[in-house]
C-alpha cells in the first residue's frame, strides 16, 4: 500500500519516496522542486503559498499514488 500523504508530510520526503509525482505539484504552479525551501516545505505549506485547497490536492495526490502503484504491482505480475 502506498504511504499516505497529510498535510503535515514534507515535500522532498515526497519526492524522494514518489519521484513520478513531481507533475502534480507543477500542477499547482510549485516549479521549483530542486530548491531547498520548496523541497523544505509540508503540502500544506506549499498548497498556501500557491492558492490552492490543500484537501482536495491531497486527495488527488494519494489517488495518484495509489492508482501508480497498482500499475506497478500489476506490471510486475505480467
Amino acid at each position: 500500500m502506498a504511504v499516505k500523504i497529510e498535510k503535515e508530510t514534507i515535500i522532498g520526503d515526497i519526492l524522494d519516496v514518489a519521484p513520478q509525482s513531481a507533475p502534480l505539484f507543477f500542477a499547482i504552479g510549485m516549479h521549483c522542486l530542486g530548491c531547498p525551501s520548496s523541497r523544505g516545505e509540508t503540502v500544506e505549506e506549499a498548497c498556501m503559498v500557491h492558492g490552492i485547497d490543500c484537501d482536495p490536492f491531497l486527495e488527488q495526490l494519494n489517488h495518484f499514488l495509489e492508482a501508480y502503484e497498482a500499475s506497478q504491482n500489476e506490471e510486475a505480475k505480467d
